[in-house]
C-alpha cells in the first residue's frame, strides 16, 4: 500500500511537472526556440497571481484570471521587441537573451519582493483530502493533474484543429513558406509566446498553492521542465505529459528510498531515458 500511495503521489507531482512543461513545448514546437526564462516567468506569474491576491483580496484562482491576460501581453510584447529580433538559424543569440531576460526576472523579484518564501493562500482546499479506498490524495494535486490533461488536450486541439493550429504547424515547418501563403511569422510566434505565458500562469497558480516560493527558484523549475519535454519526445505535447509524469514518479520512488535521493532520482531517470531514447519517447515524426 506504501509503494501504491508512492506512485499515486508521483503522478499527481508529474502533472504540475507537466504544466511547467507545457509552454515550453509550445514555443520550442512553433519556432524551436528555447527559452531559459521559461522557469523565471512561471515564478514572475506567482509573484503576480500574489499581488493580485493581495491588492484586491481574490482567491487565487479567481486572479489567474486577471493574471492570465496580462501574461498573455508580456509574452506577446517580449515576443514581438526582443525575441524576434533575435531567432535566426543561430541558436546562440536567443540563449543568450533568454539567460538574460532570466537574471532580470530574478534580480528584479528580488528588489520588488525580497528573497523572503512566499505562498498564495487558497483557504480550506489547500487542505482538502478525497479517499479512495485506503489512499488519500489531496483535492489540489487532483486538480493539478486534471489541469495538466485539460491544457494539454486544449493546447493539441488548437494545434491540430484550427487555423492557428495550422499557421503554427506551417511556419514551424517552413516560415520562409508560410509568409508566401499570406501567414505572417512573427505575428505567429507572438500568439505562440502569449498562449505559452497563459499556461505559465497556470503552473504558477498550482507552484504557489502546493508550495512555497520565491525569486531564486525559476532554474529548477525550468530543469524540471526542460527534462520532461526531452523524455517525452521534443515537440510532442502528449509527450510532455508523460515525461513529467516520468520524472515525478523518480523522484517520490527515490524519496521513499531516502529523502535525500529525490532530485537525484529524476535526473537518473532523465539519463537513463536519454541512453535509451535519445529523441525521447514520443518523437515528432519530422524532427
Amino acid at each position: 500500500m506504501i509503494l501504491l500511495n508512492t506512485i499515486v503521489q508521483g503522478i499527481l507531482l508529474g502533472g504540475l511537472y507537466a504544466l511547467f512543461a507545457a509552454g515550453l513545448s509550445l514555443v520550442f514546437g512553433v519556432m524551436r526556440l528555447v527559452n531559459l526564462a521559461h522557469g523565471d516567468l512561471i515564478v514572475l506569474a506567482a509573484f503576480l497571481i500574489l499581488s493580485i491576491t493581495t491588492s484586491l483580496g481574490l482567491n487565487p484562482f479567481a486572479a489567474v484570471l486577471i493574471a492570465a491576460p496580462i501574461m498573455f501581453a508580456a509574452g506577446w510584447l517580449l515576443q514581438a521587441h526582443v525575441l524576434n529580433r533575435v531567432l535566426d538559424d543561430d541558436l546562440l543569440p536567443p540563449l543568450l537573451v533568454t539567460f538574460g531576460l532570466s537574471v532580470v526576472i530574478q534580480n528584479a523579484l528580488l528588489e520588488g519582493f525580497s528573497a523572503d518564501s512566499q505562498k498564495l493562500a487558497a483557504g480550506p482546499i489547500e487542505a482538502a483530502s478525497l479517499s479512495f479506498g485506503p489512499l488519500t490524495v489531496g483535492v489540489v494535486p487532483l486538480m493539478t493533474l486534471a489541469t495538466a490533461i485539460a491544457v494539454i488536450f486544449a493546447l493539441n486541439q488548437i494545434f491540430y484543429r484550427t487555423a492557428l493550429g495550422r499557421a503554427f504547424r506551417a511556419t514551424s515547418d517552413d516560415a520562409v513558406t508560410a509568409g508566401l501563403m499570406g501567414i505572417h511569422a512573427k505575428r505567429v510566434f507572438c500568439i505562440a509566446t502569449g498562449i505559452a505565458m497563459v499556461v505559465a500562469t497556470i503552473a504558477a497558480l498550482y507552484l504557489g498553492t502546493r508550495a512555497n516560493f520565491d525569486p531564486s527558484i525559476g532554474p529548477a523549475r525550468l530543469l524540471y521542465a526542460f527534462q520532461a519535454v526531452i523524455i517525452g519526445g521534443l515537440g510532442s505535447l502528449w509527450g510532455t505529459l508523460i515525461g513529467g509524469i516520468v520524472i515525478g514518479l523518480a523522484q517520490t520512488l527515490g524519496a521513499a528510498v531516502n529523502p535525500e535521493w529525490q532530485i537525484l532520482s529524476g535526473h537518473l531517470a532523465f539519463a537513463a531515458i536519454l541512453l535509451i531514447r535519445p529523441r525521447g519517447l514520443f518523437p515528432r515524426a519530422n524532427d
